[in-house]
């Protein structure tokens, strides 16, 4: 079969077959055990990911062309990683369980960068809380309120998810939030919540909702300390703009 290399190093195929009938070295699971991940394109990840092609329209397409039609369409791995379910099946041969474990993948990576494994997280800064919480809300759809539980020494031992659908549409209760607080022994809380919208600047519902629960907190003797708005790679912290009174 004749082959060429486009400036990606992925081979262009002059004929759509299975990957199983390409050569040895060029297909994806071989090339990783042989070289590593990072000698594979983006396309041949998630070509891995997939694990095998689909039938179309147009004809049978390999993995590794599933994956670079997906690029196409939406640009990067970045990119791709925002889109839901249903903007993902949008791509010709990519049906609902493919998608499934496209979305899964980039799940895990987010969990990965999240997770701080081998010892407790201990909130010194804002940005202690950005780092832990940031990749798991940056790129959700739809606004989701958390708190976060520290003890007396300011590490987290927990954190709930309060509401989800954006904080004028679903009320945060006092009442849901400190339950929490209190059932877990909780010394503190900080809030969190993200904005889809990428706009860190919070909004007058969002000083609302903060004043509310700072004065609830007073009352209950269970501080809120801060809270923060994550949007898309950056932050905002009340407390450091001095509405955590």
């Amino acid at each position: 079969m004749s082959r060429e290399a486009n400036s990606s190093g992925e081979p262009l195929l002059r004929y759509q077959v299975p990957i199983n009938q390409w050569d040895e070295a060029d297909r994806p699971r071989e090339k990783l055990m042989r070289r590593g991940p990072s000698a594979l394109s983006d396309a041949e990840l998630i070509a891995l990911i997939f694990g095998s092609g689909t039938r179309t329209k147009q004809g049978s397409i390999s993995a590794v062309q599933l994956g670079q039609a997906l690029l196409r369409a939406y640009g990067s791995l970045y990119a791709l990683a925002q889109r839901d379910l249903k903007e993902l099946t949008r791509v010709a041969g990519v049906g609902p369980a493919k998608a499934v474990q496209l979305v899964a993948a980039f799940e895990i990576g987010r969990r990965v960068e999240a997770q701080r494994p081998g010892r407790r997280v201990q909130v010194r800064t804002p940005a202690d809380v950005a780092a832990c919480y940031g990749p798991l809300l940056r790129d959700l759809k739809r606004e989701v309120f958390k708190i976060v539980l520290l003890n007396t020494a300011n590490y987290i031992i927990a954190d709930y998810t309060i509401s989800e659908g954006g904080l004028a549409a679903s009320i945060v209760e006092p009442r849901a939030v400190f339950q929490r607080a209190i059932l877990d022994n909780a010394a503190g809380i900080i809030c969190l919540h993200n904005h889809p919208s990428g706009n860190p600047e919070p909004s007058a519902e969002d000083v609302r909702i903060t004043r509310q629960l700072v004065e609830a907190g007073r009352l209950l003797g269970i501080p809120v300390h801060d809270h923060i708005i994550i949007a898309g790679t950056t932050y905002t912290s009340l407390a450091e703009r001095g509405l955590i009174g």
